[in-house]
C-alpha cells in the first residue's frame, strides 16, 4: 500500500493520524463484529475470525510522519464533524474490504474458499484455534439464516444496527463501498429483520435499530452486550490443533528451513540495509488527544426518557460547562498529570485517561474552587484547581461501575471543614439529612442550588469520636420510580455509599428481599452500626448491606438477641461481612457486639445466601455461654473448640469455660454442609 504525502506540516499530520488511531480504537470491537458477518459463512470459523481483524487493522496502517492512508480522512479540526467523516470512512473501508474478499474469480470451484482469503496476512496464530462462542439455540438459528442472506444484505442488515444511521446513511455507505444494489440490499435486510421479528426468532438485542431501547448503545456503535456470541469475533474461544500432527510438521520444517537457509548462504551475500526503517508509531490509546469540542454531553431530559438511570443520563451542569480553557486543563491534566498535580484513586482504579474523550457531569465554581466532573462509563474524575492563578491542581479517580439511580444519586464535589459539599442528580426530588445514631428523629431538609450543588453536611466520624453520624436521605422523583427513598454516607469517596436492610424472615414466612433502609426496623438496627461505618473510610466502598439473619431468646435472662450479617461491597467487587450481635437492653445508638469478620467472601451477598456465625458470651449472672445461629436455611448447628456440642435448630446456647475459642459449622436443609464466618479473636 502507497502512502501519499500530507499536504500540511508532519507535525499536523503526526497528530492527525494519532487522533485518526484512537477513533479507531475507540470503534475497534464493533468493526471487527461487523465484518466477520459480513465475511463469507463458508470460511473456516478460525480464519474468518482472524479475517475480520485484519480487514479493520489494515484500515489505518502504521503511518510515518507527514504520510496519510489513501480512502481515510485524518481531522483537520476539532469536533464531531471529523470523527462522523472517520467514523463513515472506516465503515465503507470495512464493508469494502470485506466484500472484496469474499468475491470468487469466474472459475474458481464453488466447493473452495475464495482465493484472497487464503493468503496469510497479520494477525496470524499458530498453535491455537480460535472461535467465537457457541449461542443459545435461537442465536444459532438466527446466525445460520443470516448467513443465507448475500454478503450486501448482511452488510446493510448490520449497519442499520448501528447508532446514526438511518436508512439513508446505510445505502450511502454500501454505495460508496461498491456496492451495484445498495438499495436491493437495503430492502433484503428490511425484509429479513422484519421476518425474524415476526417469527419471534431473532435473539435479544438483535433488532432493527428503531426498536433497539434508549441507552443500550454505546457511544459510537452497538454494545458488546448486545451482539450473539456467534457473531462476536472479539470474545473468543481456544482449542489446540492436531498436536500429534504439529509434531510432524514441524520436524519437517525445521528441515526445510535449514536446507534453506545453508542454500542461502551459498548462493547469496546480501549485505545488510544500511536505512533503518521506522517504527510503527506510538499507541493512541497512551497518546490520544483529549478535546472539549468532543466532550459527551447527555440532554437535560434524559433522565426522564430511558431505562437506564445512572450517570449516562447526567446532563452537564454549572456555570462553566462552556469554558474551553478550564476543561482543557483539567482533560490535560487527566491525560498528563504533572508534578504539580494531586493524583489520587480509590483502590483498585486506573487512573490512564480514556481512549475517547468522557462525558461531562460538571464544570463550575464551588467555594474557592473551580471543579470539573468527568464520567468514562466506568469511572468518575473529578479535576479542582483555585480560582486564583496560586495553589495546586488535583485530580481524583474513582470507579463508578454498575451505577444505578442510588448509587448514581449523589457525588462528592468538594469537602472542607464545614462539611462535604455534593451534586446531585436530576432525578432526586427530595434532599434531607439525617442521625443514623437517633433513629427516631426526622430527616432535615437539606437545601439545593438550583444547579443542583448541597449545602455543606458533615462527613461520617472516625469510629473512636463517633457522636453523630450524619447521611443524605434522597428521594427519587415520581417520574421514575414512585415513593423511592433511600439513604447514602460520606465516606471520603466521590460516590456516598448506598445503605440497605433486609429484616428478619417472621414465623413460616418465606425469606425477606434486601429493601431500602428508610423503615423503622431499618433505621433501628442502622443505629447499632452507624458508627463501624467510619472505619471504611477511603476503601472504594459502593454500598453496605445489614442482614437481621437471626434471632435468639439469651440465656439467664439475657433477654431477646438479634444477629445481622453486613456486608460491605466495594466498586472493585470483592467484599467483606462483619456479624453482629445486639440485645434488646442495648439502647438506640449502642454499638452492636462485633463477633465475626470475614475478607473477600460472598457469604451474606447474592451469591453467599447462607451464614452462621458462633461467640462466647457472659450472662448478667456472670456465667459463660457459647452462642451460634444460622440464617433460615440451618437445620442445624455444630460448634467445636473450647466446647463441643451439637444441637439441631437455627440457634444454640451451651455452658462454657471463660473466654472460650470456638468454631460452628451449620447444616442446611439440602444436606450440604456450612463453614461458619471466623469469629473475631478477643
Amino acid at each position: 500500500m502507497r502512502l501519499r504525502p500530507f499536504p500540511s506540516s508532519a507535525g499536523h499530520s503526526r497528530a492527525a493520524v494519532l487522533e485518526a488511531e484512537s477513533t479507531l480504537i475507540g470503534q475497534y470491537g464493533d468493526l471487527v463484529r461487523l465484518a466477520h458477518v459480513v465475511l463469507p459463512a463458508s470460511l473456516a470459523r478460525h480464519r474468518r475470525v482472524l479475517l475480520a481483524h485484519s480487514v479493520v487493522q489494515r484500515v489505518l496502517p502504521a503511518a510515518h510522519p507527514g504520510r496519510v492512508v489513501p480512502g481515510v480522512p485524518l481531522p483537520r479540526r476539532e469536533g464531531r464533524q471529523d470523527r462522523a467523516a472517520l467514523r463513515r470512512s472506516y465503515l465503507v473501508t470495512v464493508v469494502r474490504n470485506a466484500l472484496a474478499l469474499g468475491r470468487r474469480p469466474a472459475l474458481w470451484p464453488a466447493r473452495l474458499a475464495p482465493p484472497r482469503t487464503l493468503l496469510p496476512r497479520l494477525p496470524l496464530v499458530l498453535g491455537l484455534r480460535l472461535f467465537p462462542g457457541s449461542g443459545s439455540p435461537e442465536e444459532l438459528r438466527f446466525a445460520q439464516a443470516l448467513s443465507e442472506l448475500p454478503a450486501p444484505a448482511r452488510a446493510a442488515f448490520m449497519l442499520r444496527l448501528l447508532p446514526g444511521m438511518p436508512d439513508e446513511a446505510v445505502a450511502d455507505v454500501l454505495t460508496a463501498a461498491g456496492v451495484a444494489d445498495s438499495a436491493g440490499a437495503l430492502h433484503a435486510a428490511r425484509a429479513f429483520a422484519a421476518e425474524q421479528a415476526d417469527g419471534a426468532r431473532v435473539p435479544p438485542g438483535v433488532v432493527p435499530q428503531e426498536f433497539v431501547p434508549p441507552g443500550v448503545v454505546s457511544q459510537g456503535l452497538v454494545s458488546h452486550g448486545f451482539v450473539p456470541q456467534e457473531f462476536d469475533a472479539c470474545a473468543l474461544r481456544a482449542s489446540p490443533t492436531d498436536l500429534l500432527r504439529r509434531r510432524r510438521r514441524v520436524r519437517l520444517g525445521a528441515v526445510a528451513a535449514l536446507a534453506v537457509l545453508v542454500v542461502g548462504a551459498v548462493l547469496t551475500d546480501t549485505p545488510p540495509d544500511p536505512a533503518p526503517r521506522h517504527s510503527a508509531l506510538p499507541s493512541a490509546t497512551t497518546r490520544s488527544v483529549l478535546r472539549p469540542a468532543d466532550l459527551t454531553r447527555a440532554p437535560a431530559d434524559l433522565w426522564d426518557n430511558t431505562s437506564r438511570v445512572d450517570f449516562t443520563a447526567w446532563p452537564p451542569r454549572g456555570s462553566r460547562v462552556r469554558d474551553e480553557n478550564l476543561l482543557g486543563r483539567a482533560l490535560s491534566t487527566w491525560t498528563r498529570s504533572g508534578p504539580g498535580t494531586r493524583l489520587s484513586a480509590t483502590p483498585g482504579t486506573p487512573t490512564v485517561a480514556p481512549p475517547d474523550a468522557p462525558q461531562l457531569l460538571y464544570a463550575g465554581d464551588v467555594g474557592g474552587l473551580a471543579v470539573v466532573l468527568f464520567h468514562d462509563g466506568r469511572r468518575l474524575a473529578r479535576y479542582t484547581e483555585p480560582r486564583s492563578a496560586d495553589g495546586p491542581r488535583s485530580l481524583t479517580v474513582a470507579r463508578a461501575d454498575d451505577a444505578d439511580v442510588t448509587t448514581a444519586a449523589a457525588v462528592a464535589l468538594t469537602s472542607g471543614s464545614a462539611g462535604v459539599r455534593y451534586l446531585i442528580a436530576p432525578w432526586v426530588a427530595e434532599t434531607e439529612t439525617r442521625d443514623l445514631l437517633r433513629p427516631n428523629v426526622l430527616g432535615r431538609p437539606l437545601g439545593v442550588s438550583r444547579e443542583g450543588i448541597t449545602q455543606p453536611v458533615r462527613p461520617v466520624p472516625a469510629p473512636d469520636g463517633c457522636t453523630s453520624v450524619p447521611v443524605l436521605q434522597l428521594r427519587s422523583s415520581e417520574r421514575i420510580a414512585e415513593h423511592h427513598a433511600f439513604l447514602l454516607a460520606g465516606l471520603d469517596g466521590l460516590s456516598p455509599v448506598h445503605l440497605t436492610y433486609t429484616p428478619l424472615p417472621g414465623p413460616g414466612a418465606p425469606s425477606r428481599e434486601p429493601r431500602e433502609a428508610t423503615g423503622p426496623a431499618a433505621l433501628s438496627a442502622w443505629s447499632h452500626h452507624a458508627c463501624s461505618l467510619g472505619a471504611l473510610r477511603g476503601g472504594g466502598v459502593s454500598a453496605v448491606h445489614a442482614w437481621d439473619f437471626a434471632e435468639q431468646d439469651l440465656p439467664d435472662g439475657g433477654g431477646h438477641a438479634v444477629w445481622t450479617c453486613a456486608r460491605t461491597s466495594t466498586w472493585r467487587g470483592p467484599g467483606d461481612v462483619t456479624v453482629t450481635l445486639r440485645s434488646a437492653a442495648d439502647g438506640p445508638g449502642a454499638p452492636a457486639r462485633t463477633v465475626s469478620r470475614e475478607r473477600s467472601t460472598a457469604v451474606c451477598g447474592r451469591f453467599g445466601r447462607h451464614v452462621a456465625a458462633a461467640t462466647g458470651w457472659r450472662s448478667p449472672k456472670n456465667k459463660w455461654y457459647v452462642l451460634a445461629a444460622g440464617s433460615r436455611a440451618v437445620t442445624a448447628l455444630t460448634i467445636g473448640g473450647s466446647v463441643s456440642a451439637r444441637e439441631p435448630g437455627r440457634t444454640l446456647a451451651v455452658p462454657a469455660p471463660p473466654h472460650p475459642r470456638v468454631t460452628v459449622r451449620a447444616t442446611l436443609s439440602t444436606g450440604a454442609d456450612l463453614p461458619g464466618v471466623a469469629p473475631t479473636r478477643r
